[in-house]
């Protein structure tokens, strides 16, 4: 198994600490999974692993790194809407599936030391897994992250350094460090092993449902879940699950918009863009370092970009708070963007993603 460049081609083995290729470009993944079918499925295992026959890992350090991620309930909000409830998680985002992965790949080529930059969910997910496997973690995050995520990373030992400035300056600066020092930069844009494990919310929506929905609401920052979903329904098509791609429809913020500009004008990179300080923080992401790779998805499967009405965050977090679902800002900037939809399209069954957990964002 090896990296390949998304740029020159260069491969290169999986076991190399290099974050990039030396040309600049990011890792891509040669990496191809048997056909999906369930009977290859550890019905014995509750966690993500249990669809282990479908991912890239290296030797057996999956098993003690575990924190029992995944297998979150897809549930009836009402009449239209189903709710995959992926704050029901270790640290209370969907980043633990990626972090889970990416973290048992770094145990498994002896890695003892990371650096990470977030805007919190993700950096709270691998200091959690890095504190159960035994590596030293130091994460970056920008300022304006909210205290309880900082205060979960801190609790599982790890150091944070709180940037100024927006969270792309924040990427910038921990990349410099991790350039300086050596240190293995275990980000979830960079790794593609982060995505191997984001790609199982589709094999459990399938396992769950009998079946994939046809419309599926994605937030779109860095593309974490975006990527991982289209992997995982990529693969569905090849193992003949689905005949065709669902309707995916990708969810930006007003305040910080480079894919849904660009998509306007159907420009092959991101539209560099000024973000605006918003509630949806975990999207808020100005250059998007995978930016290239998620337009050539977008074109290529016809999916819609939108953006979420900064006005409506609160809103939306409300409503689905007076139904028992308690989630961040940038979880309810998703809803937001749906109610928007509807309006603009009439009445739309979907699929939605409940990312983190209301605690996480009471500030």
């Amino acid at each position: 198994m090896k990296y390949i460049c998304s740029k020159c081609n260069t491969r290169m083995d999986v076991a190399t600490k290099k974050p990039k290729c030396d040309c600049g470009g990011l890792w891509k993944l040669d990496y191809k999974p048997p056909k999906f079918d369930l009977s290859l499925v550890d019905k014995n295992n509750w966690s993500i692993f249990r669809y282990r026959a479908f991912m890239p890992l290296l030797g057996n350090e999956w098993e003690k790194i575990s924190l029992g991620e995944g297998l979150t309930p897809v549930i009836q909000f009402n009449e239209d809407v189903l709710l995959k409830m992926d704050y029901f998680m270790p640290t209370l985002s969907f980043k633990d599936r990626g972090a889970a992965v990416l973290i048992a790949h770094c145990k498994a080529i002896g890695v003892d030391s990371v650096v990470q930059d977030s805007s919190g969910n993700a950096g709270n997910s691998v200091a959690a897994y890095c504190a159960k496997a035994g590596i030293d973690c130091e994460i970056f995050v920008p300022e304006g992250t909210s205290p309880k995520k900082i205060d979960m990373i801190k609790s599982h030992n790890a150091k944070v350094n709180v940037v100024p400035g927006s969270r792309d300056n924040c990427a910038n600066v921990c990349r410099a460090k991790s350039d300086k020092e050596g240190k293995y930069y275990a980000n979830h844009v960079y790794n593609p092993f982060f995505y191997e494990g984001t790609k199982t919310y589709i094999y459990e929506v399938y396992e769950q449902l009998n079946r994939i929905p046809e419309n599926i609401f994605i937030p779109l920052g860095n593309g974490t879940l975006f990527i991982g979903i289209i992997k995982a329904l990529e693969e569905f098509m090849e193992s003949n699950i689905i005949d065709k791609m669902p309707n995916i429809i990708a969810v930006q913020s007003e305040y910080c918009d480079p894919f849904t500009k660009a998509f306007k004008i159907k420009a092959s990179k991101p539209v560099k863009v000024i973000s605006k300080p918003t509630m949806a923080e975990g999207i808020a992401i100005g250059e998007p370092m995978r930016g290239e790779e998620i337009l050539e998805y977008i074109y290529k499967y016809n999916i819609e970009v939108i953006n979420s009405p900064e006005t409506r965050i609160l809103e939306a977090r409300e409503l689905l708070a007076s139904k028992g679902i308690y989630v961040e800002h940038t979880t309810a900037a998703t809803y937001a963007a749906y109610m928007k939809y509807c309006e603009l399209k009439g009445r739309t069954p979907a699929l939605i993603p409940m990312c983190g957990a209301g605690l996480k964002s009471d500030h």
